[in-house]
């Protein structure tokens, strides 16, 4: 058997032929009509006002901290089990990253530990839809609203997830999304900031380009801005894929019931969780491995690779990483957050591209039980 893949995309035709026709007739005139038919049909599929393509998610959460105004001073409260492209845009500001427990069965920020980390800095907050799943957010909100907070929905994994019948990224003041290559919908590299507010979305837009108003055409700049647009090629695969999304959400699904059956007998195992309410796309088909088999996950995906299955580790805590060691929010959290320091050290992404036939899951779940002993 082939290597099995941990996660890609699955491009049809259609996706070959919209990228080609882009690059055939993108030009001039009709430069944008791509990005506006993505742009409009996102905003349709998320029932929201606002949609604007951006070259990545990192991108997108830069710009909504601008919108908002974030800068030095203010504290911005995140999960502290995340890629750091949720929290690095914090320090692009100039703001501070504070780092806030999990929930055990969701892996997303903790409504509990949200509300704790709370001071009289605190700007924004940042909740993750992990890996597919969906955070309480309707305690997020209230506490959020109690207190005069923004949220700024990282959705850049969920496209398709759902909270009590609202989609994914349209839960916050902004929802954002990463369209890169491993992601269920994919433009290659890329992103979307998603609005209800006008404002925040003419903001966004100024920002986006330099520094001056959309469509100005006497390049007059009037702050010193930033260049984060997506090209008319990635626009067009990305709206080739909207129109698959439901399709392509269905396979990651499918995907998913394939390891949770294989792996119902195993004692000891956790998978993604979907509470009642909600939806979970499923983009990282994951897996706790209880302590007692003594298997970390560094030793799990080394056994697995040398098995020709290709893995992810469960995001290590951002408190832990080096690239935050001098700050003094990181070594708080070390020992506050006890949940993301037990749930991380066992965290396996298991192979979840949208490719992948029962066959290839099938001989994951049994490599996974013969390593583990069960």
């Amino acid at each position: 058997m082939d290597r099995i893949p941990v996660a890609g995309p699955w491009i049809t035709q259609k996706e070959i032929d919209y990228v080609a026709d882009a690059v055939r007739n993108a030009w001039y005139s009709n430069a944008n009509i791509y990005h506006e038919r993505f742009e409009r049909g996102f905003a349709e599929y998320l029932g929201v006002r606002y949609a604007i393509a951006l070259p990545s998610c990192t991108s997108a959460i830069h710009l909504a901290l601008l919108a908002f105004g974030v800068g030095p001073g203010d504290e911005i409260i995140v999960p502290d089990t995340t890629w750091i492209a949720t929290a690095a845009p914090i320090s692009y500001v100039g703001a501070t990253p504070v780092f806030a427990d999990i929930d055990p069965e969701t892996w997303c920020l903790s409504a509990q530990a949200f509300e704790a980390c709370i001071t009289p800095r605190t700007k924004a907050v940042i909740p993750v839809d992990l890996y597919g799943g969906m955070p309480d957010m309707d305690a997020i909100r209230e506490i959020a609203a109690r207190h005069r907070i923004v949220i700024i929905e990282d959705a850049a994994e969920a496209i398709g997830s759902e909270y009590h019948g609202k989609r994914a990224g349209s839960l916050g003041d902004v929802g954002v999304f990463s369209f890169h290559g491993s992601k269920t919908l994919t433009t290659g590299e890329g992103g979307m900031l998603v609005t209800d507010s006008e404002d925040i979305f003419h903001r966004v837009m100024f920002l986006r380009d330099h520094g001056r108003k959309p469509g100005d055409i006497q390049f007059y700049n009037t702050e010193v801005a930033y260049k984060y647009k997506m090209s008319s090629m990635q626009a067009a695969l990305g709206l080739a894929q909207l129109e698959r999304v439901e399709e392509l959400v269905a396979r990651k699904r499918e995907i998913f019931d394939w390891y949770r059956d294989a792996l119902a007998g195993m004692d000891g195992v956790t998978l993604n969780a979907e509470p009642p309410g909600t939806r979970n796309s499923y983009w990282m088909v994951t897996v706790i491995l209880d302590a007692k088999f003594g298997i970390r996950k560094e030793q799990l995906m080394t056994h697995l690779s040398e098995q020709g299955i290709a893995t992810r580790s469960f995001f290590y805590p951002l408190s832990s990483l080096p690239a935050y060691a001098e700050l003094r929010q990181a070594a708080e959290a070390q020992t506050r957050n006890r949940v993301s320091y037990k749930v991380s050290p066992y965290g396996v992404n298991l192979p979840s591209a949208l490719n992948l036939t029962g066959e290839q899951v099938g001989h994951v779940c049994d490599t996974l039980m013969r390593i583990a002993g069960a």
